[in-house]
């Protein structure tokens, strides 16, 4: 058979597809930022130097840099050069905060899970923070519940003391990605679903809770600290059902 009778009859071949611009050149500039050819502070170059260096025009550079700030690589302020970020495990949760609001608005299922999802990372951040503490640490988890108990009375700012008592047992353990984890489990909790976080009339519980928390953690006790954070949180679980 003929090369061309054989071509014809063959399945169309996949389409090529041209790529915008600027994708190309987003694409080139996150490879620079994560080759280390720029680093984190550094001044992104200019407009015109990227233009001249990929061959591109300003739109193509502007959009890029765009994306760039949207996914939290760089941040583009008015009137001055645009400047690579410290890139960390949290840059990367604050990029499904979007994702995670549409989740728990459209599905309540998935509170549950999230809840659930919570428990199991609780236990496992407060075994570590226990295996791992420093006499810093504890100061700063006992200086946290002292500030959470001037907050008695204003329950938004109870609450706020509330994630950052958790924030410090998830750094306590040393693991930036629990952490960054950590925070942002509670941060989604806080924003779309703060009955969870907070009861009236409970708060001299969390904080006797909190207390025996950072006394078992400051004893390394590993299995009491798991045992008295899984009670602390299915207490909190508890009261929340018999308020629905």
């Amino acid at each position: 058979m003929p090369i061309k009778d054989q071509l014809d009859s063959q399945e169309p071949a996949e389409r090529i597809h041209r790529r915008k611009l600027s994708d190309q050149v987003f694409d080139r500039l996150r490879n620079m930022i994560a080759s280390g050819e720029l680093a984190p502070g550094d001044y992104m170059p200019s407009e015109r130097t990227l233009m001249e260096r990929f061959g591109v025009g300003r739109p193509a550079v502007r959009e890029s840099l765009q994306s760039l700030h949207t996914m939290g690589l760089i941040t583009i302020s008015h009137g001055e050069r645009s400047r690579v970020n410290e890139l960390s495990a949290g840059t990367a949760f604050k990029q499904v905060d979007a994702i995670a609001q549409l989740l728990l608005t459209s599905e309540p299922a998935n509170i549950e899970h999230l809840k659930e999802a919570r428990r199991l990372l609780e236990a496992g951040i407060v075994k570590s923070a226990a295996e791992r503490s420093t006499k810093k640490d504890i100061r700063d988890l006992r200086d946290l519940i002292a500030k959470q108990r001037d907050k008695l009375g204003d329950s938004e700012a109870f609450m706020q003391a509330d994630i950052a008592f958790h924030k410090r047992i998830a750094e306590t353990g040393r693991n930036p990605l629990l952490t960054a984890v950590s925070e942002a489990m509670l941060k989604w909790l806080f924003q779309y679903h703060t009955v969870l976080l907070h009861w009236s009339g409970r708060e001299e519980t969390t904080l006797a809770e909190h207390s025996e928390i950072v006394d078992l953690i400051e004893k390394r006790d590993v299995e009491g600290a798991v045992k008295a954070m899984e009670i602390h949180l299915n207490r909190s679980e508890e009261r929340y059902k018999q308020q629905r």
